[in-house]
C-alpha cells in the first residue's frame, strides 16, 4: 500500500502535521478500508498506523479515538444526503423535479458506495453513535425530506410516488449489505433510475383521470 509523502521523523514514520489537511482525509480512507475488511472492532489504532507509516500517537493529532474515526465516517455519509436534499425547493417541487434530483442522489451514492457497504458490515458500531453535530444533520436530512413531502400543493399521490421512489433507492443500496456487490456501479445505477422513474411516472389511468 502506498505510503504517505512526507517529513520523515528519525524513528522511519512520517509527521502528521507536515501533510496539511489531506491527512486526514487519508486516513479516513485508510480506515474505511480496514473496517470493511476486517470489521471496526477487529482494527486497532496501531493497525492503522502502520499502513500509513505513522506512529500510533500520530493518528492523535487528527482523532482522539477510534470511535472518533467512525464517526467521521459516518457523517460521509449525511454528507451524501444533505448535498441531494438541500436542493430542495419545496415550493416548486415537481415529479420531473424530484426525478432530476433522485438521479443526482443515486450517481452521487453509486460514487461513496464503499460507505454504505461499510455501514451495513458494522452495523453494531453505529448504533452506539451519537454526539450533537450527528444528531443535528440527521434531524436536518429528515426535516429537509419531510417539509417537501408536505407541500399541500403537490397531489398527494405524486408525493407518495416521491417517498417510495427515494425508499426503493435507499433500499436497494443501503440496507442490501453486500447482495448487489458483484455488480458494476453502471448496472446497478441504471436498474435503479429505471426503477425509481417507474415508481414516479403516473401510469395511464392516472393521466385520464387526471
Amino acid at each position: 500500500m502506498a505510503r504517505l509523502q512526507g517529513h520523515a521523523r528519525n524513528d522511519g514514520t512520517v509527521d502528521p502535521a507536515a501533510q496539511g489537511s489531506g491527512t486526514r482525509e487519508r486516513i479516513l480512507d485508510i480506515s474505511l478500508e480496514l473496517f470493511t475488511t476486517q470489521g471496526y472492532d477487529k482494527t486497532s489504532l496501531r493497525e492503522i498506523a502502520e499502513q500509513l507509516g505513522f506512529s500510533k500517537a500520530a493518528i492523535y493529532y487528527h482523532f482522539e479515538s477510534k470511535e472518533a474515526i467512525l464517526m467521521a465516517l459516518h457523517m460521509r455519509l449525511h454528507a451524501i444526503g444533505l448535498d441531494a436534499l438541500r436542493n430542495i425547493d419545496r415550493e416548486t417541487m415537481t415529479l420531473d423535479v424530484w426525478s432530476t434530483l433522485l438521479d443526482q442522489m443515486i450517481e452521487q451514492m453509486l460514487s461513496h458506495r464503499a460507505l454504505f457497504i461499510f455501514h451495513e458490515r458494522n452495523r453494531t458500531a453505529m448504533e452506539g453513535l451519537h454526539d450533537e453535530k450527528h444528531d443535528a444533520e440527521h434531524d436536518d436530512i429528515e426535516s429537509l425530506f419531510r417539509a417537501a413531502l408536505a407541500n399541500e400543493d403537490i397531489p398527494l399521490k405524486d408525493r407518495v410516488r416521491v417517498s417510495c421512489a427515494f425508499g426503493a433507492v435507499i433500499v436497494g443500496l443501503v440496507m442490501t449489505g453486500d447482495a448487489f456487490a458483484d455488480v458494476p456501479d453502471a448496472e446497478l445505477g441504471e436498474m435503479l433510475r429505471d426503477i425509481a422513474h417507474g415508481i414516479l411516472t403516473p401510469s395511464a389511468a392516472d393521466e385520464i383521470v387526471g
